[in-house]
């Protein structure tokens, strides 16, 4: 996994399920190597080796903000995204008991995950898409139908999203399709955003 741009970030992210689901929720209006960075950031300055939902979600808010805002910010809108990540973890208390690995242990078919992500505060329908993709790709997270459900980010070897970053080049022909299809030129049914 090369998604973050440090390795402690990356071996965050492999170990750590809250860390992955955090990055992928900050994966909106930064680079993705920024987004998928930051639950390292956080957790180093919540003097954690590991995130805890339970923690997070009665972390008090305004300090909560401050740890987002601390320099370097862990997101370009920092206030936003600290109330958004503490709205996860709050999720993820209530309906998994903080246990984040749950969201995709107990889902019986790819649908079904998609659907408990997207339930999610801060992920539509595409980022749990993206997400789902992720976790099979990358994980062996493989629910029968989960490349159905996941569209066009379930094709292998296509390069769309976060869920096929593995190293510099992937992430160079991922940031291409995105570009290309953020230009005015592409056609808008097939825009990520």
């Amino acid at each position: 996994m090369r998604l973050a741009t440090t390795e402690e970030g990356n071996a965050l992210l492999a170990s750590d399920p809250l860390a992955l689901l955090i990055g992928m929720l900050l994966d909106q209006q930064v680079p993705m190597e920024k987004a998928f960075s930051s639950p390292q950031l956080l957790a180093e300055r919540m003097g954690v080796a590991r995130l805890d939902a339970a923690v997070i979600a009665g972390y008090d808010p305004v300090g909560f903000e401050e740890l987002f805002r601390r320099t370097p910010a862990l997101h370009r809108f920092p206030a936003a995204m600290a109330v958004r990540v503490q709205q996860l973890c709050q999720a993820v208390v209530q309906r998994y008991d903080g246990e984040t690995e749950r969201i995709w242990a107990e889902a019986g078919t790819g649908r079904e995950l998609v659907e408990r992500v997207t339930a999610l505060p801060g992920f539509g329908e595409l980022k749990a898409q993206i997400f789902t993709a992720l976790l099979a790709k990358q994980f062996g997270v493989r629910p029968a139908g989960w490349r159905e459900a996941t569209g066009i980010f379930g094709v292998p070897g296509t390069f769309r999203s976060a869920a096929d970053v593995v190293d510099a080049e992937s992430l160079r022909r991922v940031r291409a399709y995105i570009r290309q299809q953020k230009s005015p030129t592409a056609r808008p049914a097939a825009r990520l955003s």
